[in-house]
């Protein structure tokens, strides 16, 4: 009787379509039970069953029946393979039969059929969700039941502990307010205190688990029904968990209010557009304006966009729902509760929704949430470092008797570590004021917090302020001594607890109070799973490890050595310099303090970095142990691996109850059925040639009594006698074969722990996403025959054939023996497999007849071993394979062989049933005919896959378009159009991709996933059999195999994530292929598997598997908020990491995986992971993260992930701070006498010569550093080196890491570190993070110079051009071997592009690439054109000006970007300080080293003055020559562009080239005037080129505006054309401001001009090196000499004409460069060899720029230190 609920529930009378929108209220009741209006049971009790005759037709029975015939009895079943079989297979078998059901799926159907018309949901849309119910229901009850299932879903979804809905439901008090409610109180004006008093949390949640224990069937599916109705329907909403929350229980609170006595209407006509639409509107107009038909993305950053975060929390808490206003004003709490739903969509969402949390573009991010990084490491270098360099608070310090401080002064000096870490606190406690809004309810308390760090750092300050500001340093008493014990006491415990305490938590913990305040942040942002046992131990003992090891290192190695120079830094007095005319002898004073202070800056770094590089040897130790322990090393002691393979498939890959009950026999018919298949699949891929066969496959015989027989593979036996089958002289398996590696891994995985594989009928649902965007579907045939480009060498075929010899011989046998079974003579047309001359066609391109069949054979075949998502679908295709093997060979006794018909049916429905692939084709509405042709190839090879995509529907009268998430699979009917027929299309609110694309294209596909589990996938995967034959045990790993006794009540906190191996399937396509794989290696696997057991795992994307119900319930599985959400994918891991979700790591199945292969490429994908890596630091996910994690945890997480990119940024601070010390310490060193040093005498001992500087200590200092870096960056490789020593041996680990370092692969590392960390600089500082293509084509193509230039200058080349000229004036003056890494880090910022650039040193090609150089280098002035020079440096220039909003758009609804302008402070932080800071340094260098130190007599030098000359000098004349230019164009410019139209670039180039002269100019001035000091005018060049770009910032930040996205501004400069230019009133502006612009851009052109030659100049001579170019493939592609890639073959008259470029700009090259060259070298070499005196052609006004002549001093500097070759 109880079935007939849902009936009931949903009236007697029919809802009609054609009825009002909104429901009288008088149909609406507050009739319900209490205590909960979310779960109240409908008014009419159960009493009245008994008299349902008597009632009539009140449950509607009969409506039910109309209802059914209306939409027809299977109307919202998926149907798909069984449809296609004559015999009825339920589609939901475990939901069956009806009376052993809690509530029948026509009960079911019924209620989401009423529930959709009543509440206006889309057809479609309930169709999709009951389908997808019923597959969540069927899955669960094939292992549990159905009424557990029906139970524990709704459990899940709803009513258990863990469910998302319960926490946000007491979480946001409603349970407060549903009991208020009932005794008709008004929640708003009861107090917080009152409200906890009256309701606590437990009894309220005893109440929950009785009411919900007590619900009927038909009240859960009803529940059910609705929340996935509404989810289903959300489309963008879905980002938003707690507000579908909030909706839902509108929603159910209307609809437990109904009075189903009465006649119903439609409540909505369309619950999208009323609950959904309004929202998704108004965060839509929050990133997007809308001009004309489109939409123009708007000029906010993140501070001022209200997103999916800033909404969804606004749900989290009482307070925030309470503001909630409708367009009335009224409080939309105000209304009933019943009621509310109804006015949904009056809210008015500006008013009700406020930033939660400020995503401030500002490093303070960095500060605040990983404050106790800074505090660990700060604090204890303070204490190191102070305790060694005693000299500096030593009264009177005497180096001859080295008196000591007393300890009252040591003890003081330490404990200020305390005052430094209290101080970081508060500094993130302010930072957390900015960021955290506190008008938020969410926002934790923070003024005791600030007052206690406040006490805390007054305490650790106050006794040294007394003793160092009035008790003078050497005061010293009993009292004094010991307060500065305990002040040092006090201090530790600061430090300690600063260290340790989350900052959240400094006071107390806000979320373990018994006070609901913060309930809603606990659950959500604190429901951290806490390790037990051995995880928790091995958390502690890794971080244990690591800083044991960090401390001990740190101290002997790194800070003990700063003793000596602190020392000796300390007592130098320069007080023999002359000086400055303008400043006197103050910077020769305070040289000594500068470099004291850049030594203490650079070794902190440095003490940052050595942490990272004991994380790395623990983490690869753990790592290491670990694999041991799971079994999955090959130096794990296997014993007959594979003679134990039968055993283990029996026993890890079938279920153990159906080899429990079968005989010997039927268990090892089932394992060689298994095995057989596994060979076939690799025979069929063609990894394996057919004579091989015999060989590895079991043999089945049968004798004559019917006995059968079967024989293992002799490939079993001889791999146990440890020899190796050989066919002809011809290994079975290869041991480099990709077939032996599968293999392999497949017999070393069985050997590994893994849950028992369930029967397959309990196996759970699941299904596989791939989104896709534009990659590649599968190759045609033109694209697979032809060169990649203009600059490629070899077709992609011909690359494919040499990268995979063996599986093209094997495919072309395969394609021959195809052909031959049509001929008679087969033996003649196959023969032996030799290439005679009649199989050429074969070998060359696959097929001898081209017909579409042979075509088609070979484009798969290419396209299978390439990024394709044909080879994606293709590999997971093989779960399906692997379901329905598995089937056959589990119910081969059960079934007869009469019913193998029956049995394939039922193993095709069974796949379908359990396995659902779904990828979703963003851009479908946009292929041309060849996409559509692929698509359409992919639907008729895989019926079952299901193909989701976006409908846009345009009307021709508005424009307006409407927005669809359609799904079609091979099974849907073909359109009149030729298109497919949508099984489901459902209208969504508006365009769905509001943000960077990936997590918007999975979020309107996931509703049409089924089943409990997801992986998801990306295009460019891959998939084994043998591999899926495993998934049985993988989803056992989210341990819900049955549920708990009670569902309702307490359990354990879900899996939410199972992560999986990798395998790089482009390894060995090249060194940089190789690399890339090895770092993914070695992340997803070795690392992976370490933070997986300690809790620092999070999600990557692919191949993980995530638990759907939990997933979808949180948001689902990425985010999505445009820009600040790039890197989509981890923030499911950290949002399943916050609210409780496990995170796990299985071992034993890996997928297939391809990587960037091209420089480029990688280089993009890296700058993609580092801006994103920046955006990440601004989220609150990461605030949440390192303000709340325990300390082992936040560790773990930093390290694996921030840390990792702020190690790259400590990286390149050091160099930079090492090249600002040693310049420094160069120039003290030059101009200084040294003293002799033996560090085996006492340094007390008197020093000699007399007034002697000892640096020899600071020099050896800067060796024992580099040492440093160099060993940090050399730890990098021990992860890969590891990984292959485990998995592949000793042989494979030196070969690959040998292969790595001939092919130069350290120079790639180096500048992927540079990429990394200026990706997250720049994104700090001028934001713009997107989505960058990578490509994923193979490396074959050279890229131009221009366009690497271009590419990599402002990340690359220009910081290496600054670090050449100090190092250059370093090496000159102050030469030391260890100096050698500095300038091999220098030539890998420089050249590394080209190094690892195909055919870069093929001679022709070198100099016609000049010629393109020179192309770019001069075009674009007087027509645009977009690949040149001028758009290069205004795009660069734009990033920090912006862009002028564009007002008209051509293309219908597209959402364009502009350049956002960062603020100023922004600017200032990020742009000009650091520039100040190395400007000031540099320019420091050059003062002192011109100040005439250890000189007795003569005049103050001026060489402030000479600097800003040569500094100012060229910009100054550069001005005066635009000027007149510029006076030039406007006169006669508009009547010679009439004449000639190349008049404009000429003026231009001309101008361009005066400025280089003008440079060449003022360097040599700048020689004259340091009397012919090399080194000195490099040192003056270096700060000149600092001042200058200091300049041109300032000018940049302040002076320009917006730039025009036209370049209408520069064509008018040249051309004069002002007038017609369509500038309006800014041509009277644009002018002053286009000069500015001209000046910045002509000394940028000089340096683009300077820099790239000289970059050519260094690779010209490697050209001449015989056979360069075949040396260089050879090391870049690891290609065989043989198979080589060939020289293009050319026309005669092409030939001639390339010819002819290469000798005309061989010829040019030569001048260029000798011209650049001769205008230094000749005067210099006048002057040196020829003894000219050009000072007496100074004008007088320059005189005094010259610097005075001093007379040689043999004693100074590091070359005349009489015991250097000793020290």
């Amino acid at each position: 009787m109880t079935q007939r609920v849902a009936a009931k529930l949903l009236s007697n009378s029919a809802i009609s379509e054609s009825s009002p929108a909104v429901v009288p209220l008088s149909t609406i009741s507050e009739r319900t039970a209490p205590p909960f209006s979310a779960f109240r049971t409908p008014f009419i009790n159960t009493s009245r069953y008994n008299n349902i005759d008597g009632e009539g037709d009140v449950f509607g029975v009969k409506q039910f029946v109309e209802e059914l015939g209306k939409w027809g009895e299977e109307a919202f079943v998926q149907r798909g393979v069984a449809d296609l079989y004559d015999h009825y297979y339920d589609p939901y078998p475990a939901w069956s039969p009806e009376d052993q059901v809690p509530i029948t799926q026509d009960r079911i159907q019924l209620i989401f059929v009423r529930i959709s018309r009543l509440f206006g949901f889309q057809h479609d849309n309930a169709r999709n969700m009951y389908d997808y119910m019923m597959r969540l229901l069927d899955s669960r009850a094939s292992r549990m039941g159905p009424d557990q299932a029906l139970k524990s879903l709704h459990a899940d979804y709803i009513g258990g502990q863990n469910s998302n809905y319960r926490k946000w439901y007491f979480g946001s008090q409603r349970d407060i307010e549903d009991n208020l409610n009932t005794v008709s109180s008004s929640p708003r004006t009861i107090s917080q205190a009152k409200r906890e008093k009256e309701f606590p949390l437990k009894v309220t949640a005893e109440r929950w688990v009785k009411n919900m224990s007590a619900f009927l069937p038909e009240d859960r599916v009803i529940q059910l029904a609705i929340y996935l109705l509404i989810w289903g329907e959300a489309n963008s909403i879905r980002f938003m968990p707690e507000c579908i929350c909030f909706i839902f229980k509108c929603c159910v609170d209307t609809f437990y209010s109904l009075d189903f006595f009465k006649d119903l209407t439609p409540l909505t006509a369309s619950f999208l557009d009323h609950a959904i639409t309004p929202l998704y509107n108004f965060y839509r107009d929050q990133l997007y304006e809308k001009v004309g038909d489109s939409y123009l993305l708007r000029d906010k950053d993140h501070t001022r966009v209200i997103g999916y975060d800033d909404i969804n929390q606004t749900f989290w808490f009482a307070k925030s729902l309470e503001r909630i206003e409708l367009q009335s004003k009224q409080k939309l709490l105000e209304i009933p509760p019943h009621e509310r739903y109804l006015h949904l969509d009056q809210i008015n969402w500006p008013k009700s929704v406020r930033k939660t949390y400020y995503e401030y573009r500002s490093w303070f991010h960095v500060v605040a949430n990983f404050n106790r990084i800074w505090n660990i490491h700060i604090g204890i270098f303070w204490y190191y470092t102070c305790f060694n360099c005693q000299p500096l608070y030593t009264e009177d310090y005497d180096i001859t008797v080295n008196n000591k401080p007393t300890l009252t002064a040591t003890l003081s000096v330490l404990s200020i570590a305390g005052s430094v870490v209290s101080f970081i606190n508060l500094v993130s406690l302010f930072c957390e004021l900015v960021f955290v809004p506190r008008r938020w309810p969410g926002a934790l308390p923070i003024f005791f917090r600030i007052i206690f760090m406040l006490l805390l750092f007054l305490l650790n300050a106050a006794p040294a302020i007394y003793l160092f500001a009035f008790a003078g340093v050497s005061y010293t008493s009993s009292l004094m001594l010991l307060t500065s014990m305990a002040q040092f006491i006090f201090s530790l415990f600061t430090f300690v607890y600063c260290s340790i305490t989350p900052l959240s938590m400094l006071t107390s913990n806000p979320f373990g109070s018994a006070s609901r305040r913060y309930l809603s942040a606990a659950y959500f942002t604190n429901s951290i799973c806490k390790l037990q046992g051995k995880r928790a131990l091995a958390s502690c003992g890794l971080w244990m490890g690591v800083f044991t090891s960090k401390l001990l290192e740190s101290y002997f190695f790194l800070t003990l050595s700063l003793k000596d120079p602190v020392r000796e830094l300390s007592i130098i007095r320069v007080d023999r310099c002359i000086g400055e005319h303008y400043f006197g002898n103050i910077i020769c004073r305070h040289q000594p303090i500068i470099i004291m202070i850049l030594l203490f800056f650079t070794s902190m770094i440095l003490f940052f970095l050595d942490t990272y590089l004991w994380y790395i040897i623990w983490n690869t130790t753990f790592s290491v142990c670990r694999s041991f322990y799971c079994g999955v090393s090959i130096w794990t002691p296997w014993k007959n691996l594979f003679v134990l393979m039968p055993i283990r498939i029996a026993s890890k890959i079938l279920n153990p109850n159906v080899m429990v009950q079968a005989s010997t026999v039927s268990r090892k018919i089932m394992v060689s059925k298994i095995w057989n298949s596994i060979v076939i699949s690799l025979y069929r891929e063609h990894l394996i040639s057919i004579d091989h066969l015999e060989h590895l496959i079991y043999q089945l015989s049968t004798k004559e009594n019917g006995e059968k027989i079967i024989t293992e593979p002799l490939f079993f036996i001889e791999k146990e006698d440890k020899d190796n089958v050989a066919i002809n002289g011809e290994e079975v398996l290869n041991p480099n074969s990709e077939a032996s590696r599968r293999l392999s891994f497949f017999a070393h995985s069985l050997s590994t722990p893994m849950p028992k594989a369930p029967s397959i009928e309990e196996m759970p649902t699941f299904s596989v996403l791939i989104p896709h965007y534009s990659e590649k579907i599968t190759l045609s045939l033109h694209e697979i025959i032809r060169k990649e480009g203009d600059h490629s060498n070899i077709t992609l075929l011909e690359y494919l054939k040499h990268l995979y010899p063996e599986e093209w011989h094997n495919f072309v046998r395969d394609t021959k023996l195809l052909a031959a079974e049509k001929e008679t003579d087969l033996k003649d047309k196959i023969g032996s497999g030799s290439n005679s001359g009649g199989d050429l066609p074969y070998y060359t391109i696959g097929f001898k007849a081209a017909t579409p069949e042979y075509i088609l054979r070979t484009r798969i075949w290419a396209s299978l071993r390439v990024q394709t998502l044909f080879r994606t679908i293709s590999g997971f295709m093989n779960y399906a394979r692997a379901i329905k093997l598995l089937y056959s060979t589990e119910m081969a006794d059960s079934e007869s062989a009469a019913d193998e018909e029956a049995s394939t049916e039922k193993a095709n429905v069974l796949a379908e049933r359990k396995f659902h692939i779904v990828t979703s084709l963003q851009r479908m509405n946009e292929f041309d005919a060849e996409q559509e042709e692929s698509k359409e190839f992919l639907l008729r090879s895989y019926p079952e896959l299901q193909v989701c995509y976006l409908n846009i529907e345009k009307d021709p009268q508005t424009n307006e378009s409407t927005y669809y998430s359609a799904l079609i699979d091979g099974n849907s009917e073909i359109l009149a159009n030729g298109q497919r027929k949508p099984k489901y299309k459902i209208r969504l609110s508006g365009n769905p991709i509001l943000g960077d694309g990936k997590s918007d294209n999975q979020n309107h596909a996931i509703i049409f996933c089924r089943g409990e589990y997801c992986q998801l996938i990306d295009a460019n995967q891959d998939n084994y059999l043998e591999e899926c034959l495993k998934i049985r045990s993988l989803l056992m790993e989210f341990e819900e195999l049955a549920p708990p006794a009670d569902v309702y009540g307490p359990s354990n906190e879900p899996v939410a994530i199972v992560g999986t191996r990798e395998y790089i399937f482009s390894e060995n396509v090249g060194v940089l292929g190789d690399v890339a794989a090895g770092k993914e290696q070695t992340f997803g696997t070795l690392s992976a598997r370490t933070l997986a057991f300690v809790g620092g795992k999070l999600h990557y994307g692919h191949p993980d598997f995530l638990n759907s119900v939990f997933m979808t319930t949180r948001g689902g599985y990425s985010k999505s908020q445009k820009g600040l959400h790039l890197n989509e994918d981890i923030y499911a891991g950290i949002n399943a990491t916050l609210r409780s979700g496990r995170i796990k790591h299985c071992e034993y199945l890996q997928c297939g995986k391809g990587r960037d292969l091209g420089f480029s490429s990688i280089l993009n994908f890296t700058t993609k992971i580092g801006s994103g890596m920046s955006e990440q630091m601004l989220s609150r996910e990461y605030f949440y993260m390192g303000t709340q994690l325990p300390l082992d945890r936040f560790l773990s997480f930093y390290y694996a992930h921030p840390g990792f990119h702020m190690n790259n940024v400590f990286i390149m601070l050091s160099l930079k701070l090492f090249m600002l010390f040693c310049i420094n310490l160069a120039a003290l060193t030059n101009d200084s006498v040294i003293c002799i040093y033996d560090k085996d005498i006492p340094f007390t001992d008197k020093r000699t010569p007399i007034g002697c500087y000892n640096l020899i200590p600071v020099i050896e200092w800067v060796q024992r550093c580099i040492f440093s870096i160099f060993l940090v960056f050399g730890i990098s490789f021990i992860p890969l080196c590891v990984q292959e020593l485990m998995e592949r041996g000793i042989w494979k680990c030196v070969s690959r890491l040998s292969k790595h370092f001939v092919s130069l692969s350290p120079m790639f590392e180096v500048f992927v570190c540079r990429v990394y960390s200026q990706s997250l600089v720049n994104n700090f500082a001028l934001g713009g993070a997107k989505y960058i293509a990578t490509g994923r084509g193979l490396s074959t193509t050279r890229t131009a110079f221009h366009k690497l230039y271009s590419r990599f200058s402002h990340e690359s080349f220009y910081l290496a051009s600054g670090m050449f000229l100090t190092l250059l004036y370093t090496s000159l003056v102050m030469w030391r071997f260890s100096l050698v890494y500095f300038w091999c880090t220098v030539m890998s910022l420089l050249f590394s592009p080209f190094w690892f650039n195909p055919d870069q040193f093929s001679f022709s090609e070198f100099f016609i690439d000049y010629r393109r150089f020179l192309q770019w280098l001069t075009s674009g002035n007087a027509r645009t054109k977009k690949d040149s020079w001028l758009v290069h440096v205004r795009d660069t220039r734009m990033q920090i000006t912006g862009s002028k909003r564009r007002r008209k758009l051509n293309s219908l609804d597209n959402q364009v970007s502009n350049n956002r302008r960062p603020s100023v402070l922004v600017s200032l932080t990020s742009q000009l300080g650091p520039a100040l800071i190395s400007t000031t340094f540099v320019s420091v260098a050059f003062l002192f080293s011109n100040a005439q130190n250890e000189v007795r007599s003569g005049s103050p030098t001026n060489s402030f003055l000479r600097l800003l000359v040569v500094s100012l000098g060229p910009i100054a004349v550069n001005m005066v020559i635009l000027i007149a230019i510029f006076a030039v164009s406007l006169a006669i410019g508009p009547l010679l562009s009439c004449c000639s139209k190349k008049i404009p670039a000429l003026l231009a180039n001309a101008t361009h080239i005066l400025s280089v002269i003008n440079y060449l100019f003022f360097f040599d001035f700048l020689l004259l005037c340091q009397n012919w000091e090399f080194s000195k005018a490099v040192l003056g060049a270096c700060a000149a080129a600092n001042i200058q770009n200091l300049i041109f910032k300032i000018l940049t930040i302040f002076v320009l505006s917006r730039e025009f996205k036209s370049d209408s501004a520069n064509k008018s400069w040249w051309t004069g054309l002002w007038l017609t230019s369509h500038l309006g009133w800014h041509i009277f502006t644009q002018p002053l401001r286009e000069l500015v612009c001209k000046i910045i851009e002509m000394s940028m052109f000089t340096c683009d001009f300077l820099v790239a030659h000289f970059i050519l100049v260094c690779q010209f001579p490697v050209l001449l090196i015989p056979y360069i170019d075949k040396l260089h493939s050879f090391l870049l592609l690891w290609l065989k000499p043989e198979d080589m890639l060939r020289r293009p073959f050319y026309s005669s008259s092409k030939r001639r004409h390339r010819t002819r470029v290469t000798v005309t700009y061989l010829i040019l090259f030569i001048l260029v460069n000798l011209t650049l060259f001769m205008a230094i070298a000749v005067p210099y070499t006048v002057v040196k060899v020829f003894d000219v005196d050009f000072d007496r052609f100074v004008p007088d006004l320059a005189v005094p720029l010259l610097q005075p002549i001093q007379a040689a001093n043999d004693r100074k500097g590091l070359k005349n230190y009489a015991q250097f070759d000793n020290v």
